[in-house]
C-alpha cells in the first residue's frame, strides 16, 4: 500500500468516514450542477419525450422518402440518416464560407 503510513497519523475510524463524506459531498454536487444547468435531464426524470428530429427531401430520392438530420449541440454538424438505413456525419459551413463555393457565385 503506497501511503500505509498515514494510518499511523489519522486513524482509519476517523480518515476512512471522512473519505467516503467527501466522495458523497462530490457526488452530490456534480448531480446537483448537472441538474440545475442542462434542460434535457429534468425533461428525461419527469418522462418527457426527446424532441423529434427534423426531417428533410432527398434531392433525386424516391419520392415520399424522407431522410432524417439529427443535430447535437449547437454547432452546425449532425447525423443524417438516409431512407436505407444508411448513416452519415454532416457539417454545415457557414454561408458566406459557401457562396464562394457555388457555381456563377460573385
Amino acid at each position: 500500500m503506497n501511503n500505509a503510513k498515514m494510518w499511523l497519523v489519522v486513524k482509519p475510524t476517523v480518515g476512512v468516514p471522512l473519505f467516503l463524506t467527501a466522495v458523497a459531498v462530490g457526488s452530490f454536487s456534480v448531480h446537483l450542477a448537472v441538474l440545475r444547468n442542462t434542460t434535457w435531464v429534468p425533461a428525461f426524470l419527469q418522462g418527457k419525450p426527446k424532441a423529434k428530429a427534423a426531417s428533410i427531401e432527398v434531392p433525386g430520392g424516391v419520392p415520399g422518402s424522407n431522410a432524417v438530420v439529427m443535430f447535437q449541440g449547437t454547432d452546425a454538424a449532425g447525423v443524417v440518416v438516409l431512407p436505407d438505413g444508411r448513416t452519415a456525419r454532416v457539417t454545415f459551413d457557414a454561408p458566406a464560407q459557401t457562396a464562394a463555393l457555388l457555381p456563377g457565385a460573385k
